[in-house]
């Protein structure tokens, strides 16, 4: 619950807003808190400062900071019962600012670097035995103060900028209070409040919407969507959580821009509650970012007091706890049990709550990853029947009923040169049998299915987010929002400013140009570009070792390892590659980080979009470059017998199985997705914090119990410095981008991609709950209307995804070659006889020197003709292994379905697009409804005014001594009376109408 003072600070004297006492661990302590903030400050050493000053006088001096007292009769801490408040127990702490002190023992042993003296030592051991509410003596050795001034001069600097700063947030009419003798080591903290007349300025240069007094009924849509939608939400009432904020509302509160001048527009009967926590900590943070210290060589804002170490962190407060006795009724704990417990995991999240406590930034990604995982229930149910009818139809295909046929006897050509002998094609029968369960007819019906999938899901967002926005009144929102510069590109301003002073002084605005950046464009390209070679060279790499073990697993005398040959090369190389993914992950995110800090972006959005297109990139890359190998270079850069393709020497380029690629495919795509979903999203995000804290608990001298019991008695804002901060939305997002392609891009080769996205998903979103609610500080309520770029990127993968399947269809599986025999080339129209049509013949005498089995007669027969998987002329030819007509119009009807598949699906997916429009149109008729509603409410005020000015112009006639001596006024005619009400019911309001 939030308290507040409603008296307008009438206890305060005006101009003077409280900062209360800090408490002084040590003289040191004191002395910073009594220095004068009005003493002119250059940062050189050996500076001299004035410290022979009495305490209470200078405290007395300077008027910006009333002493108070934060401890009760009995000696205990006021603000240790009094929650997240400052001492008073009535003015709420909206934010709290973080800084590094000195501790006493430090200063004592950097002092005895300088003097080893008797002298020194008495005053060194009078002062540490001092008690740290005892008054500090009006004079101090100036040689022990010059000596602590140079040893101590970057603190010194840093504690000036937070005097100046700190006096400058004073003056914009925040509240501050400091804490300095806290249970949190080398830790003080700066609590803020924003009192009302503050929070109403703000408000209204923010334009903040707020809720008016006018209600009005929402009426929900008649046709038939709105009457299904309302249907299900009926259904679906068990699976909503128990939060009020997330409950359908049948009246509506009619939103305005907040206005001082109209404040008898809002309901103001509980000032409390009129603006919660989150808009009271956004408004703070809005000052703060707007507040600058200008003592230094250039203007520093809090970001750059954050950049330079100034304060070390900022961070608003969470309402309260959520486990223990004294844990009260709160948003937070509210949170905590339905929405961040595994227990509710077959629940919906409650939106309208998140919002509420985190915010719109934090609610629409939670909102996005609702829809996603909602949306993944039909593709997982779709692909899941794909699967199954692949297994209900693996007995009737013909061509791996052919592969199984030991009648067939078919010896193959070698795998590799030298160790590899000839085979017999029965052995490949489990891998022709398993590729059937993901190709097969139902693949083309899938990915078709899935392109439109990913059109629906981008078009439901798009309603979603049309009517989050006009449930969280955000219509509108965009036109007023601000973007601060950052801290990084101001110190460049700084510094071209004054190299440009130096050389010629100009009062033009100074600004960084593409010319000044263009160095670190340069280096962005080239470090991107060798990022990314760098990948193709580790999948390089992953190649030369799958051709190398499986040489020497061809040679080794063991059985069991020549009989698995193919599946240990296949897994051991696939795992290799998702450690290898992981790793470079970590790497290239820092990378892109690096590179977006080089360029010096001028605002937190440019640097946010710039380091998303970065690190999405390399991501990206890095994910699906072992899948792209796969699905379309590999087996088709070998060559063929007596005329391989050699990389590196004598390395001969590996070829797909009988079956084709798909398979490999397949157990790529589903170990690096479930490996990155499992280590990388989930372990990492579970393992991280319970080993950091594991960490912190073992460099800790407390004992389990003594911690907790420490724990009880911080106050919540040590209890929140503890906790980690918060890195903004990116990288939730960017996996969700990354499983968002794993599951659109290569679905036809792997259907059960959108069930196990799904499973990932259900925990992920619980995950992130309870990262936000309880391991992570409380972020600040960020405004947004969507969910920016990642939207292009999500529309732009769709696209994609829908060529990439196209060509997965077309050339890595056998779908084209198997319709172009039955069609074509079968006799009776079946698809008997079709791994013979795909087999070409090859003379073993035909081998190039050196080349040919070192044990030919392992089958136990001499070798003359082996068989591979190409289409090409026999040796009996007058053309011999030449690329057959077959070949030719396999590659013709291979083109032609990758162009009609593409066209035909776009077609299908634009319709849809156009079929579905992106406000619903009950959204739209309530808007528009609004609107009117507001029209009339101004209007009505406007009349009211009019009327209520009018009557005192009378009146103030009737009390005039002179009115009875006036003319009277003279009647209007009739056609003047209809021209001024014409005129002044077309007039527009004033904002402030001038007295009549």
């Amino acid at each position: 619950m939030e308290r507040q003072d409603d008296g307008d600070d009438s206890a305060e004297e005006p101009g003077s807003p409280a900062l209360a006492r800090e408490h002084s661990g040590s003289p040191q302590q004191e002395v910073s808190v009594s220095m004068r903030r009005n003493d002119n400050y250059l940062p050189v050493l050996g500076e001299e400062k004035n410290l022979d000053v009495d305490f209470n006088t200078t405290a007395r001096r300077n008027e910006s900071i009333p002493m108070k007292n934060m401890y009760a009769d009995d000696g205990s801490s006021l603000s240790s019962r009094l929650g997240p408040y400052f001492s008073d127990g009535r003015r709420r702490v909206d934010y709290v600012l973080a800084y590094q002190i000195q501790k006493p023992a430090s200063i004592r042993r950097q002092s005895s670097r300088f003097g080893d003296n008797n002298f020194i030592r008495r005053i060194r051991r009078s002062l540490s035995m001092r008690s740290s509410r005892a008054p500090l003596q009006p004079k101090e050795d100036p040689e022990i103060a010059a000596q602590d001034q140079r040893t101590d001069y970057h603190e010194d600097d840093k504690r000036f900028r937070r005097e100046e700063f700190e006096e400058n947030l004073l003056e914009t009419g925040l509240e501050l209070e400091k804490d300095e003798a806290t249970k949190i080591s080398g830790i003080g903290f700066l609590k803020i409040h924003a009192p009302w007349n503050v929070l109403c300025r703000e408000a209204e240069f923010m334009k903040l919407k707020m809720p008016t007094k006018k209600v009005y009924e929402v009426k929900q849509g008649s046709n038939l969507v709105e009457k299904i939608r309302l249907f299900i939400h009926k259904v679906t009432a068990p699976l909503h959580p128990k939060v009020d904020a997330n409950r359908q509302q049948s009246t509506k509160s009619l939103s305005h821009p907040f206005s001082r001048e109209k404040q008898h527009l809002f309901d103001l009967s509980d000032r409390d509650k009129f603006f919660d926590s989150k808009t009271r900590s956004s408004i703070v943070y809005e000052v703060l970012k707007r507040t600058r210290c200008t003592r230094a060589k250039y203007s520093m804002g809090i970001t750059s007091l954050l950049a330079n170490a100034v304060y070390t962190s900022a961070y608003p407060l969470h309402d309260g706890d959520i486990e223990g006795v004294n844990a009260e009724a709160n948003d937070r704990k509210l949170l905590y049990e339905e929405w961040a417990s595994y227990s509710v995991f077959y629940k919906y999240q409650p939106i309208g709550l998140i919002r509420k406590y985190f915010g719109e930034k934090v609610g629409l990604y939670f909102a996005w990853l609702g829809v996603y995982t909602q949306m993944l229930i039909p593709a997982a149910i779709v692909g899941v029947i794909v699967f199954l009818y692949g297994c209900a139809t693996v007995d009737d295909n013909i061509p791996s009923m052919e592969i199984c046929d030991p009648r067939n006897n078919i010896t193959m050509c070698p795998l590799c040169d030298r160790a590899c002998s000839y085979w017999k094609l029965v052995t490949a029968c489990g891998t022709a049998r398993a590729s059937h369960l993901f190709d097969n007819p139902a693949t083309v019906f899938f990915s078709i299915f899935m392109a439109l999938w990913a059109v629906l899901f981008m078009e439901h967002w798009k309603r979603r987010q049309m009517r989050l926005n006009y449930v969280w009144d955000l219509t509108g929102f965009g036109e007023e929002e601000q973007d601060h510069n950052r801290a990084e590109y101001e110190f460049r301003v700084m510094k071209k400013t004054m190299k440009q002073e130096q050389s010629s002084p100009k009062s033009e605005k100074v600004k960084l140009t593409c010319t000044d950046r263009m160095p670190a464009y340069l280096t962005a390209v080239l470090m991107m570009g060798f990022m990314i070679l760098v990948t193709f060279a580790m999948v390089f790499g992953v190649i030369l070792y799958r051709i190398s073990i499986k040489a020497a697993l061809h040679m080794s005398t063991y059985s069991a390892a020549r009989s698995n040959i193919r599946a240990t090369v296949k897994t051991t190389a696939a795992i290799i590659n998702l450690i290898i993914i992981i790793i470079l992950d970590e790497i290239y995110a820092a990378i892109a980080r690096w590179l977006t800090k080089l360029e010096v972006p001028k605002t937190d959005k440019s640097f946010e979009e710039r380091l998303i297109f970065k690190t999405f990139i390399l991501k990206f890359v890095n994910a699906f470059t072992p899948i792209v190998y796969l699905a379309f270079f590999r087996g088709r850069l070998v060559g063929r017998p007596g005329s391989y393709l050699y990389v590196i020497g004598s390395y001969r380029m590996e070829e797909c199985a009988h079956a084709g690629c798909l398979m490999e495919l397949c157990i790529q795509l589903c170990i690096t997705m479930l490996g990155k979903q499992l280590i990388q999203n989930n372990l990492f995000e579970i393992g991280m914090p319970k080993l950091k804290k594991l960490l912190r608990r073992r460099k800790s001298e407390l004992d389990s119990k003594q911690e907790e019991e420490l724990n009880k008695t911080l106050q919540r804002h040590e209890k929140d410095h503890i906790l980690g901060p918060f890195v903004g939305l990116s990288p939730e997002y960017m996996e969700m981008i990354i499983q968002f392609g794993m599951v659109t891009l290569f679905v036809a080769s792997f259907p059960l991609a959108p069930l196990f996205a799904l499973l990932n998903n259900i925990i992920e979103i619980r995950l992130d709950a309870k990262k936000f609610v309880m391991e992570l500080r409380r972020p600040i309520a960020a405004k947004a209307k969507d969910i920016g770029i990642w939207y292009n990127l999500l529309r732009g993968l769709s696209k994609v995804a829908v060529i990439v399947n196209a060509f997965v269809i077309s050339f890595t599986s056998d779908f084209i070659p198997r319709l172009v025999y039955q069609y074509m080339y079968s006799l009776d129209g079946t698809m008997h006889g079709f791994v013979n049509h795909t087999l070409s013949y090859f003379n073993v005498s035909d081998f190039q020197p050196g080349t040919d089995p070192l044990q030919p007669m392992h089958l136990g027969y001499k070798v003359e003709i082996c068989r591979y998987k190409d289409y090409r002329e026999p040796p009996s030819s007058s053309s011999q292994y030449e690329l057959s007509k077959e070949f030719w119009a396999v590659l013709a009807a291979r083109l032609a379905f990758v162009v009609v598949f593409q066209n035909v699906v776009m077609l299908m997916s634009d319709f849809v697009d156009w079929l579905i429009p992106d406000i619903p149109k009950d959204i739209s008729l309530q808007m528009h409804k609004e609107k009117i509603l507001m029209v009339e409410l101004f209007m009505k005020e406007e009349q009211g005014k009019r009327l209520a000015a009018r009557d005192n112009h009378n009146q103030d006639n009737c009390n005039s001594p002179s009115s009875a001596t006036q003319t009277p006024p003279q009647p209007r005619s009739r056609t003047a009376t209809h021209a001024v009400g014409w005129e002044n019911k077309h007039k527009q309001p004033e904002e402030n109408p001038a007295p009549i």
